[in-house]
């Protein structure tokens, strides 16, 4: 069953390429969603698929920009489908 996690980073998330990664590790799980920059530093996260495939590419994530991850805040909630690929929100 599929759910939705949408999950805010904190730190120095911004300017560093977290969200070019985000999109270059989607790759390699079967995720949807999008990712973008928040005004107030913060970059959201917004994936959909089963939960332990959200766990591991959230996990490859960290392993890629962990250094620059603070805080990680998640909320799930039920898969809405509406995304067709994982790519980057502007």
């Amino acid at each position: 069953m599929n759910v939705r996690r949408t999950i805010h980073f904190s730190g120095r998330v911004q300017g560093v390429g977290f969200r070019f990664t985000a999109v270059h590790v989607s790759r390699g799980f079967q995720v949807t969603g999008t990712v973008r920059n928040l005004m107030d530093g913060r970059v959201e996260l917004v994936a959909e698929g089963e939960p332990s495939e959200i766990d591991r590419f959230v996990d490859a994530i960290g392993v890629q920009m962990g250094d620059l991850i603070h805080d990680t805040r998640c909320v799930e909630s039920p898969a809405t489908d509406q995304y067709e690929s994982f790519g980057i929100s502007y």
